[in-house]
């Protein structure tokens, strides 16, 4: 059913581009977050040779291997290719029915990339963003009992992500038909 759909939707190339464009702005933002005070100070020094400017994001990619536990950098991977298979999958099956849109995987797919955006970070930052969220509010201690310290969350995105995926797919794979119920006149 998945291959089907995955066939359907991604012999196109506008949908790979798609799918790998919002991928790579997935990764890109969950690996330059922790960094995001250098980037900016080094893309604002006048000092900096712009070569230096335009290598540097580049080569904070590598820090998934040092910056990020194993388990991290796998959920934080696995986030960003999932949000891009949904989003092209969910673009297609707009764009091919533009009707009954919440009756599919796409509300699923928005809560798992929510859920996976809370639970994104790095070795020292644990969840990131759910960490800066619950730090304001006092909450910052129920991380600590959580045996993976947030991680969790990036778990609960893969997991709500693979499903939407697959809700999509399922979606993807019906036959365009009117759904309209017969109605049974009397006489």
């Amino acid at each position: 059913m998945v291959k089907n759909a995955f066939k359907e939707v991604f012999r196109r190339p506008s949908y790979v581009l798609l799918f790998g464009v919002v991928a790579l702005l997935i990764f890109a933002f969950a690996v330059w977050l922790p960094n995001m005070r250098l980037l900016l100070s080094l893309t604002l020094d006048s000092t900096v040779p712009m070569a230096v400017k335009f290598s540097f994001p580049i080569r904070l990619f590598e820090s998934i291997a040092t910056n990020f536990t194993m388990l991290s950098a796998s959920y934080t991977i696995a986030i960003a290719l999932l949000t891009g298979v949904n989003v092209a999958l969910i673009v297609y099956y707009v764009k091919r029915q533009k009707q009954r849109l919440f009756q599919s995987g796409v509300t699923v797919g928005a809560l798992g990339i929510v859920s996976g955006a809370w639970g994104m970070g790095c070795a020292a930052c644990g969840s990131l963003i759910l960490t800066s969220l619950l730090g304001t509010a006092g909450g910052l201690g129920v991380i600590a009992f959580l045996p993976l310290r947030g991680g969790e969350f990036g778990i609960l995105g893969v997991a709500l992500l693979g499903t939407a995926m697959y809700l999509l797919s399922k979606q993807i794979n019906k036959p365009i038909v009117c759904e309209v119920p017969l109605q049974t006149y009397e006489k």
